[in-house]
């Protein structure tokens, strides 16, 4: 059994390029639930707000329910349902999940298979973030599924690693950081910081507008250079980009401090800083992809001027 592949190609409910994040985020929460204790089983009505919580921070803008990923995961052959009544899902109805005591696991085989290679597990989750998620959020998402990456990724290697794993990974560019920093002269197109150690800049990196993960392409239209703090800002769904390339501050963000005030509340309306001239900024159907996909809420209004459309 080709684990791997299976993971990596989750059917997944696709509509105008909206993106549905749902079950591998149970998946990632399941292999967590694994690493700390291999025999455990979910019930619904047990994991359904931590469940829920998870889809509000890394999932879509638009409310979900995490019943929907409970039930359909079945599909996928990695998963498993069963109630007080005996195997099987009783729908993705969330009273019925939880009247009828629904539990789920990871299939049979899959459990033997981590038990006998438990690098698997590591690899598994490797595919997971890769094909669903920046590499900004990889970290915070491990932490909030209870996964040990590090440790999964170092466990010990029954066997060659197959071909699956790279061929279900698309090849990055190399050249985008180089690029996307290089277009806007090494300083964050939100607040400008310009920091270097020596030669080399410390502290920024190349964001992806509409994420890599989403068939975002490796091209400066669809990058920015940011800060860390504001790169992860900005993957988080916290800072987004209007028309007109001003920055958008969600009104779901809460900061009382001055840092705060300064380092997020006062961007809302700026203008993004750059590309320098004869670099195209952002493309406009990356942004309204991020506008839709990615940031969280209604922007702010800055003082004395009408609330930007997203």
């Amino acid at each position: 059994m080709d684990w791997l592949d299976r993971v990596a190609k989750l059917r997944q409910w696709t509509n105008n390029e909206v993106r549905a994040p749902h079950k591998p985020l149970l998946l990632l929460y399941a292999l967590g639930s694994f690493q700390q204790d291999a025999a455990s089983e979910l019930r619904y009505s047990m994991v359904e707000e931590e469940l829920k919580r998870l889809l509000v921070e890394y999932g879509p803008p638009n409310p979900t329910t995490p019943a929907y990923p409970f039930h359909h995961l079945v599909t996928d052959g990695v998963w498993e349902v069963k109630t007080d009544r005996g195997q099987g899902s009783p729908g993705s109805g969330v009273r019925v999940l939880r009247s009828s005591g629904a539990t789920g696991r990871l299939v049979p085989e899959l459990r033997t298979a981590l038990t006998r290679e438990p690098s698997l597990l590591g690899r598994l989750a490797r595919v997971l973030l890769d094909v669903n998620f920046p590499p900004s959020l990889h970290t915070d998402l491990c932490e909030a599924v209870g996964l040990d990456l590090e440790l999964a990724e170092t466990a010990p290697v029954a066997g060659p690693l197959g071909e699956t794993e790279t061929a279900a990974r698309r090849q990055r560019d190399r050249r985008m950081r180089e690029i996307v920093l290089t277009a806007y002269e090494f300083q964050c197109a939100f607040c400008g910081y310009d920091g270097m150690l020596g030669a080399s800049s410390v502290g920024l990196e190349a964001a992806h507008v509409r994420w890599w993960s989403y068939d975002g392409p490796d091209e400066v239209d669809n990058g920015l250079c940011l800060c860390s703090l504001h790169h992860k800002l900005f993957d988080k769904g916290i800072l987004g980009l209007g028309e007109g390339d001003r920055i958008l501050v969600s009104q779901r963000f809460v900061g009382r401090s001055e840092a705060s005030r300064q380092h997020v509340l006062a961007l809302a309306g700026q203008p993004v800083i750059g590309p320098q001239s004869g670099v195209p900024s952002v493309a406009e159907r990356h942004r309204e992809w991020h506008a839709r996909q990615v940031f969280h809420g209604v922007p702010r209004t800055p003082a004395g001027t009408a609330v930007l459309p997203g």
